[in-house]
């Protein structure tokens, strides 16, 4: 049995992706299309994740992952000598612009993201920012710093449209998304510029 719902939800993954990949309006993205892509009774988005939108965001992670992971510029900055807090803001700038240039799939997804998903998920850069401080701060606290990290850029590519309209903050121009990103990370870690000391 335990392997027949392991073969569903495989199946449900793969079809969602495939599905995510090539349609052109999210819209067609429905659990309906989802099942008979995977070939599986409706009820098992359900009963396998828990919901269309907890399988949607899963699947939205592995692409992204993936697209992370083929990107050989950021694999040379991670391998890098770069301080963590550099490392930290080129992991979040290529999720970001990711995000962005898949935009209705990251707002179908990002709301549930936000609102819903296990606290454990999203920690990638957890590694990163306990390096930062080694050892100044604890690990929840540093696990509460890489939440808030993670989820103001989430929040902010969700609401893009109004940072450039009300706060002249255009994140799909590099420049800005690097500055927007940087910011935000120097005060979360609390690096001090050499302007402020």
């Amino acid at each position: 049995m335990k392997r027949d719902i392991n073969r569903t939800r495989a199946a449900l993954l793969r079809a969602a992706e495939k599905l995510m990949t090539s349609c052109e309006d999210v819209s067609q993205l429905t659990s309906r299309a989802i099942t008979k892509e995977a070939g599986v009774n409706l009820a098992m988005i359900n009963y396998c994740f828990g919901s269309r939108e907890k399988l949607l965001a899963e699947v939205f992670g592995n692409i992204m992952a993936k697209a992370q992971l083929a990107d050989p510029r950021l694999s040379t900055i991670m391998d890098s000598d770069l301080p963590p807090a550099a490392k930290l803001a080129e992991i979040h700038i290529s999720m970001m612009r990711l995000m962005l240039d898949s935009f209705a799939y990251s707002e179908a997804v990002t709301r549930y993201i936000l609102l819903e998903r296990d606290l454990s998920f999203g920690m990638e850069s957890l590694p990163l920012v306990v390096e930062h401080f080694r050892g100044k701060k604890t690990e929840e606290e540093c696990r509460l710093i890489t939440y808030s990290i993670t989820s103001l850029n989430e929040l902010a590519v969700l609401k893009h449209a109004e940072l450039k309209e009300k706060c002249c903050t255009d994140l799909t121009d590099e420049e800005q998304l690097r500055r927007f990103v940087e910011n935000n990370i120097s005060k979360f870690l609390d690096i001090r510029s050499d302007n402020n000391e």
